[in-house]
């Protein structure tokens, strides 16, 4: 760990600087400094992991120092020394940001000791850091936010795909972040400075997409009086997303084919080929093998557009990311409302649980800043969220279309052979699945349930789940 690490030596007198050069050369690469500008010089050109520095440098403060040291992109571990110290001084330099405070006459031994243990701390927090940017990049890619088993595979055909070519096709209903995959997939493509240009497919009639997509020539048809750049041209060295792409009419997809297929455009009354440099990842929450089958999308076209297929789950099959999605919009939507943030009630979290979003993450969303505008104590009870995710029948009791099942009626009144939701039924299944998912520790568990472990120890207490510890009887001799 210490084979090549590097320590500043910034100190006004000659004799301790080449004193604590000397001692420390052997386990580290010392450089030394006279006074405040020369250190930070040196630091902006050549970042160290130590820095030990005099509070008094001549007329320089040492506490500036510390402060500029540790205002740089790469700050070292700060180590204050001083004749001068005080109990007052030390908590001081500490509390801007010192690692330790020593006071001279200088015990070597100490120091050495010391900066091997500031280095150790740097090497732990370096390490604390990169694992936790590989889990926020595992679990979280461009505001994908989840932990299912289901979204796993996702964000890492993401990382895989990202950096290449390939055309991607986003499948899944309506409302379950397909917009935000392609833009995550845009943003890690090695080009996220160049545009990211979105097209609306099913908001524009044919002859409005032609012109969208490929642009038109002045005179190229009725109320076309100047020539217009397609989104093919302005997406020209980034990524063109074309949403609900099995909307498009089959005179727009054989254009679109040749595009895909040969990087070249032709506006609408043009007969000048366009070179365009254009990566296409298209999205639809439609099935278009069977609109293949059924003759209603070009075959060559699907299989051009799906060299890469990503489908997105609905949210009723990763219900566990619930609690997860749920406090990113909290916090998001508190302050996008001017409101402060609140955490779930207890009795809100089963409710959404409970719940099979049939408009997905989108609707989540929605009821989630319904329950922020509307709380008016300190947490965001179930009787804050839209009522009809309480009511059978409601909207949100509707199965989807797409899972094969016939739509229930949005205001059907329950059907009279069902027994009643038992609220407090769902919450002891909620909790026994959490404990399951926490291998039983409560205190996980509880982080998951968005409650504290007291919470959750009462509500255990009071479904009868906790075990009475029995009293130890010692064994008569």
């Amino acid at each position: 760990m210490t084979d090549s690490a590097t320590v500043l030596i910034v100190d006004d007198e000659k004799h301790t600087r080449d004193g604590l050069r000397l001692s420390l050369e052997d386990d580290f690469d010392c450089y030394v400094a006279s006074n405040a500008a020369e250190a930070l010089e040196f630091l902006k050109n050549d970042p160290v992991d130590v820095m030990l520095t005099d509070l008094r440098l001549g007329e320089d403060d040492g506490m500036k120092l510390l402060e500029q040291a540790l205002s740089l992109p790469k700050p070292p571990v700060c180590i204050m020394m001083t004749a001068y110290g005080s109990v007052d001084t030390a908590v001081e330099a500490m509390r801007r940001g010192a690692y330790h405070f020593v006071t001279k006459p200088l015990n070597l031994d100490e120091v050495e000791l010391l900066v091997k243990r500031a280095l150790r701390s740097r090497h732990l927090e370096q390490e604390n850091k990169a694992l936790k940017q590989q889990v926020e990049q595992k679990f979280s890619i461009e505001g994908i936010l989840g932990q299912a088993d289901a979204l796993k595979p996702i964000l890492e055909t993401i990382q895989q795909v990202a950096p290449t070519r390939a055309t991607v096709l986003i499948e899944g209903e309506s409302g379950t972040g397909k917009e935000l995959v392609a833009r995550a997939v845009h943003n890690l493509s090695g080009r996220p400075k160049a545009k990211l240009i979105t097209v609306h497919c099913a908001a524009l009639s044919p002859q409005i997409l032609e012109s969208e997509l490929f642009g038109h020539e002045k005179g190229a048809f009725t109320g076309a009086q100047d020539r217009r750049i397609g989104r093919f041209e302005l997406a020209d060295g980034g990524t063109l997303f074309l949403d609900e792409i099995g909307e498009i009419d089959a005179n727009t997809q054989v254009k679109l084919l040749r595009a895909l297929g040969e990087q070249t455009i032709e506006r609408v009354g043009g007969a000048k080929p366009i070179k365009v440099d254009v990566r296409v990842i298209a999205a639809t929450n439609k099935d278009l093998a069977k609109m293949v089958e059924e003759g209603k999308f070009r075959e060559d076209l699907y299989w051009r557009l799906r060299v890469v297929t990503i489908h997105m789950p609905p949210l009723r099959t990763r219900k566990g990311d619930i609690p997860v999605l749920a406090d990113h919009f909290l916090k998001d939507l508190s302050t996008a409302n001017g409101k402060s943030y609140k955490p779930l009630g207890e009795d809100a979290l089963p409710v959404l649980m409970n719940y099979d979003w049939p408009g997905n993450v989108r609707e989540l969303r929605a009821a989630i800043e319904h329950g922020v505008v509307m709380s008016n104590t300190s947490r965001i009870m179930a009787k804050h969220l839209p009522a009809y995710l309480m009511r059978p029948g409601g909207l949100g009791w509707r199965v989807p279309a797409t899972s094969g099942e016939k739509p229930k009626p949005a205001h059907s009144e329950p059907e009279p052979e069902k027994a009643p939701l038992d609220i407090h039924e769902m919450e002891k299944q909620l909790i026994m699945e959490a404990l399951e998912r926490a291998g039983n520790n409560r205190s996980e568990a509880a982080e998951l349930l968005n409650m504290s472990r007291r919470s959750l120890q009462r509500k255990l207490k009071q479904m009868g789940m906790v075990r009475k510890h029995r009293k130890r009887v010692k064994p008569v001799p």
